[in-house]
């Protein structure tokens, strides 16, 4: 499919996150002093999020969906630095296929930005070098299709930044709308009543980013903010509605860590959340306590906080799966998650196990990147159980093994009945990856386990 045969169909539900809120806001200007937080009274009535009862919609049953897939799932995740190129995407494409992989998960929102013609974010300027009709989504389905080989489009939720700097197109996400993205707690304080459009406000952001490149890979944004959330939906649909996809793939559909999101937005939304469910003398002690500490409400209530949190990773994934269901009910919704379930759970509000047992994921893809091959046949086990094995593909990171260590991990995967492996990353098998010298890892691959699909 090229792009001047792309569909053009539109939902009238889409709203780009421009028309919601961008319009409101001056683009690099100041908004003066933060306000002092709302008094108890004049609060809106906002109920408890909740989770979500398990859905009666008449959306075909995961298992229908799956039916379709192959046998035995073979999948790669590429990365966008893949889609840059018209030859190498077509190259990737043709290697994968020799291999005998029959699915391609294709990183096409990696910071914010977009490797495909996107209505709502900004084009890096690698994809803009080759003019406006290269589209590399376009290009990947109509390759690949050709060939019988499934397209999902991987997407990076709430990273929307690097660690590298800040975006120097003025469209993006983070330069527009700094107010949206999270706060780490250790600058809630300092944070709270500063401009967000301030260049201190960022800066304080990628600084403590890039002190702690361990465990934040980058500038998030709010996943309790509702203007995010609608953004995100809209990129979804958008991507649903305008290509010929066989999947559409979550990731960093989570927060980074446990000292996330600690932004003005989302302290003032917990307090009218979680007031629902206090007594008036309760909510008066902590509002007084509010006005001279920021944290005063996620201090007292750190169960609460923490409920608050998974609910609104929960709510959106729950929302576009079923909005993805509505369009497409063909379509495969996976996500890439964290292989330890309760460590998902606990310190990054992912709640992929319910997110299976009530039925708003198709596929769940657990991460489990390491060497050990005993953690790896564990944790690819727990997500059976969870799951069942149609709905588990088993998530190898190739990049962390031998080439016997990755055969092994297969094996595991195949002998616990998982539904299929995908592989991170094709960019690695075929430039670093372990070679016979004659073959890339890839192709090794493709000759010693995959042969034909």
């Amino acid at each position: 499919m090229t792009p001047s045969h792309r569909p053009l169909v539109r939902s009238a539900m889409i709203l780009p996150l421009a028309t919601l809120a961008w319009a409101c806001s001056p683009v690099g200007g100041t908004l003066g002093p933060e306000p002092a937080p709302t008094p108890p009274s004049t609060r809106p009535v906002v109920e408890p999020a909740r989770p979500s009862p398990i859905r009666s919609d008449p959306f075909p049953p995961p298992v229908a969906v799956l039916d379709r897939l192959p046998g035995e799932v073979r999948a790669l995740w590429v990365v966008r630095t893949t889609l840059t190129d018209p030859d190498s995407i077509r190259a990737m494409v043709d290697r994968a296929d020799r291999a005998g992989f029959n699915t391609l998960i294709i990183q096409v929102r990696g910071r914010g930005d977009s490797y495909y013609q996107s209505r709502w974010e900004p084009r890096p300027e690698t994809v803009e070098a080759w003019g406006a009709f290269f589209d590399p989504l376009a290009l990947v389905i109509q390759e690949a299709h050709a060939r019988g080989i499934g397209v999902h489009a991987w997407v990076n939720a709430h990273l929307v930044g690097g660690n590298w700097g800040i975006p120097s197109y003025g469209t993006h996400l983070v330069t527009r709308r700094p107010d949206l993205l999270a706060v780490p707690r250790p600058l809630a304080r300092e944070l709270f009543r500063m401009d967000p459009w301030s260049p201190r406000y960022v800066e304080a952001l990628l600084d403590h980013a890039q002190a702690n490149t361990e465990t934040i890979e980058g500038l998030y944004s709010s996943p309790s903010s509702p203007e995010v959330k609608e953004h995100l939906y809209s990129v979804w649909m958008d991507l649903l509605e305008s290509y010929d996809l066989d999947g559409l793939h979550f990731d960093y559909i989570r927060y980074p860590n446990p000292d996330f999101d600690y932004s003005r937005n989302a302290l003032e939304r917990f307090r009218i959340w979680v007031s629902a469910r206090l007594s008036p003398a309760r909510i008066a002690g902590l509002d007084e306590a509010y006005l001279r500490d920021p944290l005063a409400y996620v201090d007292s209530l750190p169960g609460p906080w923490a409920e608050f949190r998974r609910a609104q990773i929960t709510d959106l994934v729950e929302r576009i799966y079923h909005g993805v269901k509505k369009r497409k009910p063909g379509v495969v919704v996976s996500a890439a998650v964290f292989a330890n379930a309760e460590d998902a759970y606990l310190t990054r509000f992912q709640d992929w196990r319910y997110w299976i047992r009530s039925g708003i994921l198709d596929v769940v893809v657990p991460m489990a990147y390491t060497p050990d091959n005993e953690l790896f046949e564990q944790q690819i086990r727990r997500a059976v159980e969870v799951a069942g094995p149609q709905r588990v593909w088993a998530g190898i990171g190739i990049y962390q093994n031998t080439y016997q260590g990755t055969l092994d991990k297969i094996s595991i995967a195949r002998a616990l009945g998982a539904g299929g492996i995908s592989l991170f990353s094709y960019d690695w098998a075929v430039s670093e990856g372990e070679s016979d010298g004659g073959r890339s890892f890839l192709d090794r691959l493709g000759s010693d386990v995959f042969r034909r699909r």
